[in-house]
């Protein structure tokens, strides 16, 4: 089965991060591998912790490092990469779907996190599969009905549905 790729995008504080937490949680519930990648976006410069050998590899040069222990393994890479160059290595993992926060501009699958009606904007992105708003409105998802969402979003992963409109 090819890896399955699932945007989630919004603006800052439209609750992104909480629908991928409830997403991650609900497919590994139900037996699926989930990998996640956050576009950064302009919160700064992402930094590794202080005093740790990792860091101190990465200061010295390192284009690529990594530490594994115990069943975890963090990498750290410099360099400017594309989405696709991140994806790509993504696919080298066992993974089963790969819920990327952010890059909205990108065409894969996307759930769109909507706070206000000024951000209704971002329903013209490419491939919008569903909206979920903080405000009850016609064609998004409200953010209180999360059974009815999260089932549209389990069905389109599991294959069982090609878009995922609101019913």
């Amino acid at each position: 089965m090819a890896m399955i790729i699932l945007q989630v995008v919004g603006y800052q504080n439209s609750g992104k991060t909480t629908l991928i937490e409830k997403v991650i949680q609900r497919l590994c519930e139900i037996g699926y591998r989930v990998g996640t990648l956050k576009h950064h976006g302009h919160e700064g410069k992402v930094t590794l912790p202080k005093e740790k050998d990792t860091t101190r590899h990465a200061q010295a040069g390192a284009a690529v490092c990594a530490v594994e222990g115990d069943g975890t393994f963090f990498l750290h890479a410099k360099g400017n990469w594309t989405l696709n160059e991140l994806i790509s290595l993504y696919k080298t993992f066992p993974l089963d779907v790969l819920l990327i926060e952010g890059f909205k501009h990108a065409s894969y699958p996307k759930i769109v996190c909507l706070r206000s009606r000024e951000d209704e904007h971002l329903l013209h992105l490419k491939n919008v599969l569903i909206s979920i708003s903080w405000q009850r409105t016609d064609g998004s998802f409200f953010i209180e009905d999360e059974q009815a969402y999260m089932e549209h979003i389990i069905a389109y992963v599991k294959g069982e549905k090609h878009v995922c409109h609101r019913s």
